[in-house]
C-alpha cells in the first residue's frame, strides 16, 4: 500500500483544491475543481443533508460531467459557495454547452457549523458567495488540512472537526483520493481515548501512529453525540473522492456507495438522522479499468479506505481558536 507524493486528494492528476477561510466566522469553503469537466454521481446516507444542484447527478439525468465540486460551512447559507464558484467560472469560460450559453455544473454541500462560537451576525447578505470565489482563485495541487476551508469550525462530539485528506495509488497504477469536512454527530475517536476509529487504514503515522485501541476502552461503542450538548442538528460530514480511472456516471455511483463505508468505519456513530452524510465521486478519466468488475472492487476499497484516513487526518490537524466548544486532538492528547 502507498500514498500518493502529497497524500492528498490532489495526487490524483487533473484535480486542484483552493480554500477560503474566515477565522472570525469561524467557517469556510472549499473547491474541488477538475482541469477538464469530470464524470460525477453523489451518494447520501445521511438524514439531514443540505445540497445544491444534486439531482442532475444520479445516472439516469442528463449531465454528465460537472466543473466543480464544492464543500462549504453556514448551513443552507452556505449554499451560495456554489453560486459564488459558479459565477466565477462562467467569467473563465467553463460550462454545460447550450447553444451559445455555458452554464458551470457545481455540486455544492454544506454542513451546519453556526453554533461554534465564530461572528454569524452577517446581515442581509451572507459571506459565503465570496468565499466560494476566493476559494476558486486558489486552487492548486497544494493545500492545508485541519481548521482551514469548509472544516474551519466543524467539530464532532468530543473534539474540533476539520478539512482532511489523503490518496492511494493501487497496484494497477491507479490513483484515489478523498477530501472531507469532518463535522459529525458522533466520535472520531474510540471513546474517550486518543486512538482513531480509522486506524487499521493508517499510513506512515499520518495521524499519530498510535494504532487500533487495545484493549477497548469501556465506552467504545457508547453512544456520545453532540445531543448530549443540546447541539441537535449541528452536524454533517460532507466528502468526495476521486480518481483517474475512466467511470461512466454509474461506476461513479456505485464508488461514491463505496467510499461510505470508510466513513462508516471512521465515526461512531455515523449516518444518522441528524448527519448529512454525503459522498460525491469524481472521475477525470485518465486510466482504463483493465479488468472491469474486479478493479471496481478494489477502487472502491481503496476509496473507502482514503476516506477514513482523510477523516482522520482532519480532525488530527484541527487548530484551536479562541471560543472554541471543544477541544482539538492536539490540544488533549499530543503530550
Amino acid at each position: 500500500m502507498t500514498a500518493g507524493p502529497r497524500n492528498l486528494i490532489t495526487d490524483v492528476p487533473g484535480l486542484k483544491v483552493g480554500n477560503a477561510t474566515d477565522p472570525d466566522l469561524k467557517s469556510g469553503a472549499t473547491v474541488l475543481v477538475p482541469d477538464e469537466a469530470a464524470v460525477a454521481s453523489v451518494a447520501i446516507q445521511g438524514g439531514a443533508p443540505g445540497t445544491r444542484e444534486i439531482a442532475l447527478l444520479e445516472p439516469e439525468q442528463t449531465v454528465e460531467k460537472i466543473d466543480a465540486v464544492v464543500l462549504a460551512g453556514g448551513s443552507a447559507f452556505g449554499l451560495d459557495a456554489g453560486a459564488g464558484v459558479q459565477g466565477r467560472l462562467a467569467e473563465l469560460g467553463y460550462g454545460f454547452q447550450v447553444g451559445p450559453v455555458r452554464v458551470p455544473i457545481v455540486p455544492t454541500a454544506i454542513l451546519f457549523d453556526l453554533l461554534n462560537g465564530g461572528d454569524k451576525s452577517w446581515g442581509q447578505d451572507t459571506p459565503y458567495r465570496d468565499l466560494g470565489r476566493s476559494a476558486l482563485d486558489s486552487i492548486g495541487r497544494e493545500f492545508s488540512l485541519g481548521s482551514v476551508g469548509a472544516g474551519t469550525g466543524a467539530t464532532t462530539a468530543n473534539l474540533k472537526g476539520g478539512l482532511g485528506s489523503a490518496s492511494h495509488v493501487l497496484e494497477n497504477g491507479v490513483t484515489v483520493g478523498a477530501i472531507v469536512a469532518v463535522n459529525a454527530l458522533g466520535r472520531a475517536t474510540v471513546g474517550d481515548s486518543a486512538h482513531f476509529w480509522a486506524a487499521p487504514f493508517e499510513f506512515a503515522n499520518e495521524f499519530g501512529g498510535l494504532g487500533p485501541a487495545h484493549p477497548l476502552p469501556g465506552d467504545a461503542i457508547a453512544v456520545r453525540t453532540k445531543l448530549d450538548a443540546l447541539k441537535s442538528g449541528a452536524n454533517t460530514t460532507i466528502a468526495a473522492v476521486a480518481t483517474d480511472a475512466i467511470l461512466t456516471k454509474g461506476e461513479a455511483k456505485r464508488l461514491a456507495v463505496m467510499a461510505h463505508d470508510g466513513l462508516a468505519r471512521a465515526l461512531w456513530p455515523a449516518h444518522t438522522p441528524l448527519d448529512g452524510d454525503l459522498v460525491f465521486a469524481m472521475s477525470t478519466g485518465q486510466r482504463k479499468l483493465e479488468n472491469g468488475l474486479e478493479d471496481m472492487v478494489r477502487l472502491g476499497a481503496a476509496a473507502a479506505s482514503c476516506l477514513a484516513r482523510a477523516i482522520a487526518r482532519g480532525v488530527y490537524h484541527a487548530a484551536p481558536a479562541d471560543g472554541d466548544p471543544v477541544p482539538t486532538w492536539r490540544e488533549r492528547y499530543a503530550s
